[in-house]
């Protein structure tokens, strides 16, 4: 390999031409860690595009020969050897001459059918989605489930003892006493399982499907949400027996354990992720089950060489420092911290799992019948599902930011809408109106913050920090949904519907001005181009946003001729997706 001069003469032309490009904003390499840090993270995203860059091949494939005989993998030398040249620029690997032609085959396979992935990885993709499913039955069942446990325990809503009524229910909804114990208990799966099964996916998936399945955590959280109301309807007539009071609302709640029965079950066949094998020190083990996961053992070597080089990276970073310190105390870190903080924080106070949890007690405050209640609440579990699937195309066209801002407005509108029926005297008018409000908000939020919080905030941290900003922005929307859950009865009761919805629909103009002035767009955005983006002072894109907002209120509402903003930003090259030739050496700008 060390006679094709041509090929290190292309390689060394292209990694100066890369290089030239960064030096605008990158200092040397030899800079020392701290001004790495005050550097806001600039220099840490540059190297962790691709540590690889701009070692010589020759001396690149030492490397990986040395890397596989230290890990147990001699035997496996020359894949490893090919697939760190591939990890070092993936867009070049036609030229690598390396590779014989099946190998050319596979990497361009990856690229043009990129769902064309091995059984194995499809069972996680199934178990994956059946926990998110899991996961939306355990937040939906309670909402049947609390026409009849209320009055049984003697907590009826309508009582003398209303206000006390009120909060005993918003306490058994977010954590119960028998039933308190049960429900805190299962708190403290919902939580994990919210944070590591998005995860477990990402680290496992190869990265031309890895934006696919992070969504389908929202959209199969959506799908179980809706089953939630289909168990509360199958079981609504089950009568009591001899010794059981409310058998029908103890197996609408008992039913989300069945498939959670069979993801723990299923578990133990699924793989383990690649890169926690190697933070262990077993890369024997992390080759073996990247082999499960990808299609050939070019795949799995080249993988499994550009995670090792990533996490030595990590050990470099963060070494003598602890990452929830600089999560907060890089300037960077902390921007991707505020905004990931506003969208996880609006999921709840947008008003969502108040429909999801009470859509029953509200329908049946409007006057429904508990099965038309009920009947209600599963329509509204269709809709949360069914509008969650144009945001796979929309998230990555139309863009994180503009979804948000363009469905708070609506969300504000519906929610209005939903507590001023309460207002209209015939039962069937208002019924008709509460009911259509419900409906619009869920399709207007399915597309919008159903799918983005979770998306946004599993890109937005730097690489370093990022399972720690994303454990505190999982935390931060488990916590404030226990505070949606437990006050909502009580708000209700003290503000009536029209008071408690208007509180939502305020939270939503609330929840737009926070993402038009500290939530940056995230979409189409490389590493380096991220880093740039949470880089630029927070007021300074609040004050360019509030400019902004007039002059496009004007261009596109009111289709008035006004000219361009300058931008706010100023990449390297022009932002947008990227196509692969399969006869070329590389992507070209789309």
């Amino acid at each position: 390999m060390s006679g094709s001069s041509n090929l290190e003469k292309k390689q060394a032309e292209h990694v100066e031409m890369r290089e030239t490009s960064r030096s605008s904003r990158s200092s040397s390499d030899s800079m020392n860690h701290k001004q790495h840090r005050n550097n806001v993270g600039r220099n840490v995203n540059a190297k962790l595009a691709n540590p690889l860059a701009g070692i010589p091949q020759g001396r690149l494939m030492d490397d990986a020969s040395k890397f596989a005989e230290e890990r147990n993998l001699g035997h496996l030398k020359d894949v490893f050897r090919k697939g760190a040249l591939v990890a070092q620029d993936p867009t070049m690997f036609e030229s690598l001459e390396i590779l014989d032609e099946n190998d050319k085959n596979v990497l361009r396979r990856e690229l043009t059918h990129r769902w064309d992935q091995p059984f194995q990885l499809y069972y996680l993709v199934i178990l994956c989605s059946l926990a998110a499913a899991v996961q939306g039955m355990d937040e939906a069942v309670i909402n049947g489930a609390n026409l009849f446990f209320a009055p049984q325990f003697g907590i009826p809503q309508n009582s003398g003892d209303t206000g006390r009524n009120q909060w005993l229910l918003g306490l058994v909804n977010s954590a119960p006493y028998h039933l308190f114990v049960a429900r805190f208990i299962l708190g403290f799966g919902i939580g994990p399982k919210s944070t590591t099964v998005p995860v477990y996916a990402a680290e496992c998936a190869p990265p031309v499907i890895r934006g696919a399945l992070v969504m389908m955590w929202q959209m199969w959280t959506a799908f179980g949400i809706m089953l939630g109301y289909v168990m509360d309807l199958a079981f609504f007539h089950v009568p009591n027996t001899k010794n059981i009071t409310g058998l029908n609302w103890r197996l609408m709640l008992a039913s989300a354990g069945v498939p959670a029965l069979f993801i723990m079950s299923q578990v133990f066949f699924c793989p383990e992720s690649p890169r926690w094998l190697m933070s262990k020190g077993r890369y024997d083990k992390a080759y073996e089950s990247l082999l499960r996961l990808r299609n050939s053992p070019l795949q799995a070597a080249r993988d499994l060489y550009y995670i090792h080089t990533l996490l030595k990276v990590e050990e470099d970073m963060a070494r003598g420092h602890s990452r929830v310190v600089e999560l907060f105390t890089v300037p960077r870190n902390r921007r991707a911290a505020l905004a990931s903080a506003i969208v996880m924080f609006m999921q709840q106070f947008c008003g969502i799992n108040v429909l999801a949890y009470y859509s029953s007690s509200i329908f049946s405050q409007a006057n429904l019948s508990d099965i038309q209640a009920l009947l209600a609440s599963f329509g509204l579990g269709v809709i949360n599902w069914v509008f969650a699937f144009p945001a796979v195309y929309t998230i990555d066209t139309f863009g994180r930011r503009n979804l948000l801002l363009t469905t708070f407005p609506l969300m504000a509108i519906f929610m209005l809408m939903i507590g001023f029926a309460f207002w209209i005297p015939g039962r069937d008018a208002r019924v008709g109106v509460v009911s259509l409000g419900i409906y619009l908000f869920g399709m207007a939020y399915s597309p919008g913050e159903g799918p983005v919080p979770f998306t946004y905030s599993a890109e937005a941290y730097p690489l370093f920090v990022r399972d720690v900003g994303m454990s505190f922005s999982t935390s931060l929307l488990w916590f404030f949904n226990f505070i949606v859950a437990i006050t909502f009865p009580r708000l209700l009761g003290a503000f009536k519907p029209q008071g408690a919805f208007g509180w939502y629909a305020a939270w939503n103009v609330i929840g737009f001005i926070l993402v038009l002035l500290y939530v940056p767009e995230t979409k189409a955005l490389s590493l380096e181009e991220l880093d740039q983006v949470f880089s630029v002072p927070s007021h300074v894109h609040a004050a360019y946003q509030l400019k902004a907002l007039p002059h496009n209120v004007k261009k596109h509402i009111f289709r008035m001729s006004v000219g361009d903003l300058p931008p706010l930003y100023e990449h390297e090259g022009a932002i947008g997706e990227k196509t692969y030739s399969p006869g070329g050496s590389g992507p070209q700008a789309a």
